[in-house]
């Protein structure tokens, strides 16, 4: 697997580098900004790409939206993003897509060698992982009388659930079609009844695919992998 690390802090970058390097990825390059990200990405074609949320000039939101327009131009492009603190607004952001390949973890996460680890492979093979700390916000943020709830989720089918748990796991509704042998449209079926049992109707303040992901770590007690 081929790497690149986006990080202003020196010796953080190239902590991850070592740590990457001793579990089997090659980190083929490492930036410090945005401009950066989509300038190494564009050079090196890595399947995944570590960023901080915060990057120069102004430390605010430069490496989230770096990371997002490197994605738009290269769809394969596996994302995962470090943040110091929790900004659950960024993850909701990056669910936004449908997209897998995508994970947010806290920096003190890189600690948790394992951890870390399992986490950079699970998402650079299509799959998820999210901060439990991150889920846990979210989950608390989105809480309100219209949010699914544990006996909703209750009320999907058993082919619906295995639908709702790929959701979770980060699959685009192609690739849930492939692992379940059915028709896109099948899928797109399901869908839209798991959204109506899980009382989501279309609004513009709140993502019906991020609040069925929470919905279903909040009943299956996921945290920072799914």
């Amino acid at each position: 697997m081929r790497a690149v690390i986006v990080e202003d802090q020196a010796l953080l970058r190239e902590g991850i580098a070592a740590l990457l390097h001793d579990n089997d990825v090659d980190v083929v390059a490492t930036a410090e900004d945005g401009p950066g990200l989509l300038r190494i990405v564009e050079g090196h074609k890595p399947d995944l790409a570590i960023c901080d949320v915060r990057l120069p000039p102004t430390f605010t939101d430069e490496g989230i939206h770096a990371a997002l327009q490197a994605r738009r131009r290269h769809p394969k492009l596996a994302v995962l993003v470090l943040s110091q603190d929790v900004e659950p607004a960024y993850t909701a952001e990056l669910l936004q897509q449908g997209e897998g390949g995508i994970g947010y973890l806290l920096k003190e996460r890189v600690s948790e060698v394992r951890t870390f680890v399992e986490a950079v492979w699970r998402v650079a093979q299509g799959g998820t992982a999210l901060d439990r700390e991150v889920v846990t916000t979210l989950v608390k943020e989105r809480r309100s009388a219209s949010h699914p709830t544990v006996d909703q989720i209750d009320t999907l089918s058993e082919r619906e659930r295995e639908v709702l748990e790929l959701i979770a796991q980060g699959r685009t509704n192609s690739a849930i079609a492939r692992e379940l042998f059915v028709t896109a449209s099948a899928v797109e079926k399901h869908i839209a009844s798991i959204f109506t049992k899980l009382s989501l109707p279309v609004t513009d303040e709140d993502h019906r695919r991020v609040l069925a992901v929470l919905a279903y770590l909040r009943a299956t007690g996921s945290s920072s992998s799914v």
